[in-house]
């Protein structure tokens, strides 16, 4: 009995020893992972794109999103990273984001299509970025407020009366002087004809008389409008805003008030008078 006492101390004391060595290991294996995990970046996401689109359009933005534990350290790609869009208004009918979702397979954006139908109104993206890695999962979301509007639309027919082809050219539409947007026209066989429409989103014009302008001056009279002519005009003319009456109602409120005040003054004055003699 003695004998084997001897033998049990020492093996406790071995067991001690080790123990603490296990301990310290598990440690620094844990600490990478750790570490690893603690200096990913943060979630971003982002959009890009016109908050302004016509009716019955489709319009193209950029969806970006990376970092979280699905990205590591030094900025590649370990785990998954995604976006999910869904747009909200109070009439949704033929209106769609396409794709809805998809994954990052680098830190470069997602061109997606936004499509709207007849409905004039204000639309709100909603978008989450998704990054999972090992069982963890971090996001962030964010929203994009897009105006649906309907549109001013200038409509032309360029035609190519020369006996040869014309190579594909743009022509830059214009607003009082000032480019607001451009329509590319492709090449132009001898003869041949080109509808132009352009769509000019805008939340209102201010009150007057505007003008639209298209040139084809650029392209040295080689196609012309139908009419023959190189520059096509359209102006439009936009009322004021209705006048507002509020000012001259309450205008008109405190002088009746005034003069009711003005008048039980005298009366009451007549009064007192009349009582003392």
């Amino acid at each position: 009995m003695s004998a084997r006492r001897p033998v049990v101390l020492a093996l406790a004391v071995f067991m001690l020893l080790l123990v603490p060595g296990f301990l310290a290991a598990a440690t620094l294996a844990s600490a990478p992972a750790r570490a690893a995990s603690a200096s990913s970046p943060p979630v971003t996401g982002s959009i890009t794109g016109p908050t302004l689109v016509p009716i019955n359009s489709t319009t193209q933005y950029h969806i970006a999103g990376w970092g979280g534990p699905g990205v590591a350290a030094n900025g590649s790609l370990i785990g998954n990273v995604k976006y999910f869009s869904n747009p909200v208004g109070p009439n949704l009918t033929g209106v769609s984001i396409s794709p809805p979702t998809a994954n990052f397979t680098s830190n470069r954006s997602i061109a997606v299509n936004l499509v709207v139908a007849t409905a004039a109104e204000t639309l709100t993206l909603d978008i989450e970025v998704s990054s999972t890695y090992n069982g963890r999962n971090e996001s962030t979301n964010f929203t994009y407020t897009v105006h649906v509007v309907v549109p001013y639309e200038i409509s032309a027919t360029i035609v190519n009366p020369t006996s040869s082809t014309v190579s594909g050219f743009p022509v830059y539409i214009t607003l009082d002087g000032s480019v607001i947007g451009e329509v590319n026209v492709s090449s132009l066989l001898a003869g041949a004809k080109y509808q132009l429409t352009f769509r000019y989103a805008t939340l209102g014009l201010s009150s007057g008389e505007h003008t639209f302008a298209i040139s084809l001056v650029q392209e040295h009279g080689l196609v012309t409008f139908a009419n023959g002519q190189s520059v096509y005009t359209e102006s439009v003319y936009v009322t004021g805003p209705a006048p507002s009456y509020t000012l001259w109602y309450v205008a008109g409120i405190v002088a009746f008030f005034g003069a009711i005040f003005i008048f039980l003054t005298r009366v009451a004055a007549r009064r007192r008078g009349a009582t003392r003699r």
